[in-house]
């Protein structure tokens, strides 16, 4: 397994926000991360990837409450829960975060450089920016643009683009499709099959059940922190109580 994640429980203050949770990905696996409204799930990948270990040291220096995580977290064969965000980032498990948050007084170009910054060939960083740019062609046409005037749309593969400026191993991504236009929306993924098509290894954070379910070959259905079920889409549409109490179809 590339990522797995073992009895990880997540509590801020006497708020349990994930509970005693257990899930992996493969290398090569597109999966889906699917659940309501507070679930837990932008949480989880905060955990992933280093920002609530982050968080909980903030906190604790200003005593302004505490935040506890139990569990392991490994990653390519290394425990990864007792090290900082920055050398999770360095070791490839890359987060793109919900709501796009550009660097919006920055030019394209520039927020893409920015999300390469551990990168130290040159040469590398040029190659990664073309492929950025084979990717979204848009990202090529504005990227002189200040960021924070571009549309939703282009602001979420701005987002995605800079994540994968970084050579992800494993890039989680999280709600995409948050503010989107359904047409956007239907953009932003095709260009996540796309991502997947080129081997990158990813999980999915989404509401928007239908499109994960089509490009997932596996998913997790969360809830109030747990997971409560784990498969394909079709076999998790066939289940009547997770269809309509979990899933809301």
């Amino acid at each position: 397994m590339l990522l797995e994640v073992a009895n990880l429980t997540v509590c801020y203050d006497k708020a349990m926000l994930i509970n005693d949770l257990s899930l992996s990905v493969k290398e090569g696996e597109l999966v889906g991360l699917v659940g309501p409204n507070g679930a837990g799930k932008s949480t989880l990948l905060r955990a992933i990837t280093g920002l609530v270990a982050w968080e909980r040291e903030i906190t604790r220096r200003s005593t302004q409450g505490d935040i506890t995580l139990q569990g392991t977290i490994t990653f390519a064969g290394e425990r990864i829960d007792q090290i900082p965000a920055y050398e999770i980032t360095k070791r490839g498990l890359i987060h793109c975060p919900e709501r796009r948050r550009p660097f919006r007084e920055m030019t394209v170009l520039e927020n893409l450089r920015a999300g390469a910054y551990l990168l130290k060939d040159k040469h590398k960083l040029q190659e990664n920016l073309e492929k950025v740019y084979a990717l979204f062609p848009v990202l090529y046409n504005r990227s002189n643009q200040i960021s924070g005037k571009l549309s939703g749309g282009e602001q979420q593969m701005l987002a995605i683009g800079r994540s994968m400026m970084s050579e992800p191993r494993l890039l989680c991504i999280d709600e995409p499709s948050t503010g989107l236009s359904p047409k956007l929306r239907k953009d932003v993924f095709k260009k996540i099959a796309e991502i997947g098509r080129l081997g990158i290894t990813m999980l999915l954070v989404e509401q928007e059940i239908g499109a994960v379910f089509e490009m997932a070959a596996r998913n997790y259905v969360l809830s109030s922190g747990k997971i409560i079920a784990e498969g394909t889409g079709a076999r998790l549409l066939e289940n009547e109580v997770i269809r309509k109490t979990y899933l809301g179809l």
